[in-house]
């Protein structure tokens, strides 16, 4: 089994920038990938950005040139650097894995059977 555990939300100007962490613990395929997702009341989760074992990297086209997603393979630790923060960020931000994932989907929830238990973003 994979246990994801995030950490770094909180409250925020419209401006600021917070950075989260994942750590992942438990069996990694050796294809895999990670992401983050953000989902608001009432809305379903939404892909903010991932990558994959290859390096292939995606982002959603509202973050491009905002957010970075990052991994620490040592630390078994995924990251997502949020900067200029907008208050359409607002939502509770996701960490998920995957296995043998399409590197064209990498932002669809489906590619994912692993999740955190999430951590709130407020920009206000």
């Amino acid at each position: 089994d994979v246990q994801l555990v995030e950490s770094g939300g909180g409250s925020v100007q419209p401006g600021g920038s917070l950075k989260l962490s994942c750590v992942r613990s438990g069996y990694t395929p050796s294809s895999y990938c990670m992401g983050w997702f953000h989902q608001g009341p009432g809305s379903k989760p939404e892909g903010v950005a991932a990558l994959d074992n290859e390096g292939r990297i995606s982002y959603a086209d509202a973050v491009k040139g905002r957010f970075t997603i990052s991994r620490d393979n040592a630390e078994n630790t995924l990251y997502l650097q949020m900067n200029n923060l907008t208050p359409e960020g607002t939502a509770m931000y996701y960490c998920a894995a995957g296995e043998y994932c399409s590197s064209g989907f990498l932002l669809l929830p489906s590619e994912y059977n692993a999740w955190g238990q999430g951590t709130q973003v407020t920009v206000s």
